[in-house]
This record gives C-alpha cells, structure tokens and sequence, in this order.
C-alpha cells in the first residue's frame, strides 16, 4: 500500500508519517518512507537516521539532466503528469541501489531531492521524479510505503498522487488547515484516490469542534492524534520519535486505512 501524507506547512505531516512507519514496523511490515518534500530537513532526525541517503534525482543524473528529460517531453507534446522519468516499467525497492536509502530499525528512507542553493531553480523536476517512481513503486505484500509529501497542494497540479493508494491529510487546529484540507479533499476526488483526514496536536474539546468542521465540508475522518509534550519536545531537539508515541492513536488509524494490526 502507499500511502501519501500531506496537510498546511506545520500541521505535523512529518510528526504522522513517522508514527506511522515506527507502528507499521513494529508490527512487522517493511517501510518506505519517501521523502518527497523538498525543503523540510527533519524527517531523517525523527526516524532516528543519521546519515543522509543521496537523493533519487542523482541516480537519473541529477537535477540537470532531469530537466532536460522533461523538456524532451513538452517538446513532443507532453504534459508533466504524461512524462516519463525513469527508463524502467516497474521499480521494485530492491531495485533501487542502496546508496540512496538509509535505513534504521526495518525503515527506510528515500529522498527525492532538496533545494539545497539559491537561484537553482523550481522545484518541478522532484515532483517529475516523485510522480513517475510512485507511479511504478510496485510493492509486495509486507511492504507499505509512506510518502511524506511537500505542504500545500501543488504537488496534485504534477500528479504525484496518481500513484498512491490513499491520502492521510493532517489537520491541526486552525481555519487555514481545515480549509486546505478541503481543497486536498476535493482534488483527491477528481482523480480517484481516497482522502482521509487525521487530526493532530488536539484536545479532546478541540478534538470534537474539529471533526464536527471537517464533517460539515464532507470530509472523512480517519483518527486523531493528541497534544503531546513528548512528541513536542522530541521535534524540537532533532530527536528520534518512538514507536510508543500516540501508539494507540496510530493503531486506530492503522486499522482505517485497512492495513491489518497484527503480523
């Protein structure tokens, strides 16, 4: 199964997608957490991982040269949702060499690409390579990747969730992140991926006004996470964040998304 975790800049993607992926594999799944935000840094420290694995984008030859592929494609007419990035029809996760994972505890993380230098340009071709290796990510059985997605909802304007299976949209409480949640809502519609919302860093009183908002705008939600000061305090010392935390928040939502609890 992949699944993509999006939401508002500071709704705490990152916080879920790690909490996810400890509970995932402590039940014995194999995790792939992929990276596809190309500015935020903390996810490695959050997985407990501290050597960076090289980015996606220098396995195809790097930024440059993935420009120049897509420039190929609008040159013969095709649109950035159309193109194709990588050579291969399908990628498994053994197929990708082991200089650009890193792994801790049975995850693994994979980064797309960062913006590492002023004036390099857009961010376009990480989403060209986000979109095309999710597209053909096939997965087996006990493997399930989490894709940790960039904030906001022009990553649906690329079409990198039309190869994953489900959306998690994090909501925090604030009236900006329920209305992008709605907007992630309704443009997951039009192309067919289920959008579930989880609430994070709530109360049980804010906890009960939010899911009665988000229920107003149709908007499925699949569990929530609560304030924790442990979780807080992690985050803000670059520290790993463990498989205990919110361990039964997480669990509820493990089983929405149909994933099976015991292994």
């Amino acid at each position: 199964m992949k699944i993509g975790v999006s939401g508002k800049g500071g709704s705490g993607k990152s916080v879920i997608a790690t909490l996810l992926a400890n509970s995932l594999a402590a039940r014995g799944y194999d995790v792939l957490v992929v990276d596809a935000d190309e500015s935020n840094p903390g996810l490695k420290h959050m997985l407990g991982i501290d050597v960076d694995p090289r980015p996606l984008m220098e396995w195809l030859g790097g930024k440059g040269a993935v420009q120049q592929r897509m420039i190929a494609a609008f040159s013969s007419g095709k649109t950035e949702p159309q193109m194709q990035i990588f050579s291969q029809k399908e990628i498994r996760i053994c197929d990708i060499p082991p200089q650009y994972l890193a792994q801790n505890d049975g995850i693994r993380l994979l980064r797309i690409g960062k913006i590492v230098r002023s004036l390099e340009g857009c961010a376009c071709p990480m989403g060209a390579v986000a979109r095309d290796l999710l597209t053909k990510l096939t997965l087996g059985e006990q493997e399930v990747a989490l894709v940790d997605m960039e904030a906001g909802t022009e990553h649906f304007g690329r079409g990198v969730e039309s190869g994953i299976d489900a959306m998690l949209v994090v909501v925090e409480p604030s009236f900006e992140s329920v209305l992008v949640a709605e907007k992630i809502n309704r443009l997951a519609g039009e192309i067919g991926v289920r959008a579930l919302a989880v609430l994070n860093k709530v109360t049980p009183e804010v906890e009960k006004t939010l899911r009665q908002e988000l229920q107003s705008r149709s908007i499925p939600v699949s569990g929530s996470v609560g304030y924790s000061p442990e979780v807080f305090r992690a985050c803000l010392g670059g520290q790993p964040l463990s498989q205990v935390q919110a361990e039964q928040d997480i669990a509820a939502l493990i089983e929405a998304l149909g994933l099976r609890l015991g292994r």
